[in-house]
């Protein structure tokens, strides 16, 4: 009679259907892995782990490069402290959630899985007051007409 035990990752075939040969094959097998894993870290080169490795700073995604952008298009001359480049980035942080969350609820009430223009554009309307609106309805249109033409 042939057994298949399947135990801690691994599988084999046996025709002895001792419990004392299966445990001393499992305990050869984890300490046959322990030696390999153990091969892998030790270092080809010693010169190699003498170097210390850089750490680089986890990246942050901020829109101050897109912030300061606009505002030399708007106003060449001025500039902007630091202080109030947090809020601008903070208030952009906000609208865009509110969009995002806005859409994903219209989308679901609609039963879909994949948010389109036209969820964004409605959400923009319903979470925008007024002018502003019709000023990002029509700067969105744009941007997805220039997109998609080339």
């Amino acid at each position: 009679m042939i057994q298949t035990v399947r135990e801690s990752g691994y599988t084999r075939n046996s025709t002895a259907g001792s419990p004392s040969d299966c445990f001393e094959n499992r305990v050869t097998s984890r300490l046959d892995k322990k030696k390999a894993k153990a091969e892998k870290k030790v270092p080809k080169d010693a010169s190699a782990t003498d170097k210390k490795k850089k750490r680089h700073k986890k990246s942050v995604e901020t829109y101050k490069i897109y912030i300061f952008k606009v505002l030399k298009q708007v106003h060449p001359d001025i500039g902007i402290s630091s202080k109030a480049m947090g809020i601008m980035n903070s208030f952009i942080n906000d609208i865009f959630e509110k969009l995002a969350q806005e859409a994903s609820r219209l989308a679901r009430y609609n039963k879909k899985n994949t948010l389109s223009s036209r969820e964004i554009q409605t959400a923009v309307r319903l979470v925008l007051p007024g002018e502003l609106a019709k000023h990002a309805v029509s700067e969105g249109t744009k941007a997805v007409t220039k997109f998609t033409s080339g």
